[in-house]
């Protein structure tokens, strides 16, 4: 007698699949576009406990500044390689059908002659409201992105933000405000850095400055400097004279509980650098904490390898390796000037503080711990 068949057998098996990601709520976006004169960077997120998950981005080089220098204008070239970045920047916020943003553009059309044509050539082209924020601004967004970083034992802040056409530094005293609050306190300056009515311990922010500057237009003043070690120690010297005003640094400051903070593509390439990575990952690049014996360790690399082996080295790149050598020039001369020998590298920046700002206006951030 044959033997019976056990019951469902032949059946097919039953599939397990993992359930697809609920599309995020579109009433819950969040975008933010920081329009430099290097790069086009947007995110789009969503508010997540006291910070937010990010959902869609774009980074692309466009050197909306370039020739700028030379002629106080946006040239032609220049404005069509950003409106075709800004294309792909419109289709990104129509398919995830963002209500709330803001769009921002600083320093290159800060100074360019014709860039309240190029605002309405981007209106006309590609629907997006770009502002063109000032300087204070683009200082205080850059500020609070770097809150989370701040450590409770902090009680002096220098927190640097070196751009493609300019580099600013905020100088707070948050030595009056509690431990644990400081990160928080830092977070509202997104009012303003004039906070005398707030009912909290506040950032006392004791002066800022914005340097016209940052990595590209301090290479265009001395791209007649051929040979790359001179060419190096005079931008690192013009940077510093251009910080003579800067108050805190005309008196001599105290070291214990001063932090310095550093947000660009400069501070976080030579991060890259100095742990080996051969793929850049920003889990272990922002928050990261680096002495000046490291970081000058990697500039002297840089110097060593010349522009053919900056150019060859998967870090920086064709399009970064003249760029790294402005921004370290930059980077050196800031920490000769300070009384710090660590770097907190924040891999975050005016898009962040954008988001940031929004969130906190719209009270959808909650209070605790970053």
């Amino acid at each position: 007698m044959a033997p019976k068949r056990p019951k469902g057998a032949g059946a097919f098996p039953k599939a397990v699949e993992s359930p697809a990601p609920a599309r995020p709520d579109p009433d819950a976006l969040y975008a933010a576009l920081d329009l430099g004169t290097n790069s086009c960077r947007m995110l789009v997120a969503q508010p997540k406990g006291s910070g937010f998950h990010v959902v869609d981005s774009f980074s692309k080089s466009v050197q909306l500044g370039a020739g700028l220098e030379r002629t106080g204008r946006l040239s032609r070239s220049s404005m069509a390689r950003t409106i075709q970045a800004l294309r792909i920047c419109q289709q990104k916020l129509k398919r995830n059908k963002v209500k709330r943003m803001r769009l921002v553009a600083t320093e290159a059309c800060r100074r360019a002659k014709n860039s309240r044509d190029f605002i309405r050539q981007v209106k006309r082209e590609t629907g997006l409201p770009l502002e063109i924020i000032q300087p204070e601004e683009e200082a205080r967004l850059a500020v609070i992105s770097c809150a989370p970083l701040v450590s409770t034992k902090t009680e002096q802040l220098l927190v640097v933000d070196i751009g493609g056409g300019s580099t600013e530094l905020v100088w707070i005293d948050i030595s009056s405000v509690p431990r644990r609050d400081r990160p928080a306190a830092i977070m509202r300056l997104h009012n303003g850095f004039h906070t005398a009515d707030s009912p909290f311990p506040a950032a006392k922010v004791v002066d800022w400055i914005s340097v016209p500057l940052g990595v590209a237009t301090l290479r265009d003043q001395f791209h007649d400097v051929e040979d790359d070690s001179a060419r190096f120690a005079l931008m690192s010297w013009f940077f510093e004279e251009n910080l003579a005003d800067f108050a805190p640094y005309k008196d001599e400051q105290a070291r214990e509980g001063f932090q310095i903070v550093g947000t660009s593509g400069t501070v976080t390439t030579v991060a890259a650098s100095h742990l080996g990575l051969k793929r850049y990952d920003r889990t272990k690049v922002d928050g990261l904490r680096m002495t000046s014996d490291q970081i000058d360790k990697v500039i002297r690399g840089y110097l060593e390898l010349g522009p053919l082996g900056r150019r060859r080295d998967p870090r920086i790149g064709d399009d970064r390796q003249a760029l790294i050598m402005s921004g370290s020039a930059i980077l050196q001369a800031l920490l000769r000037c300070w009384p710090t020998d660590r770097l907190s590298v924040a891999d975050r920046g005016l898009r962040e503080g954008l988001l940031y700002a929004q969130m906190s206006a719209d009270g959808v951030l909650e209070d605790g711990p970053f």
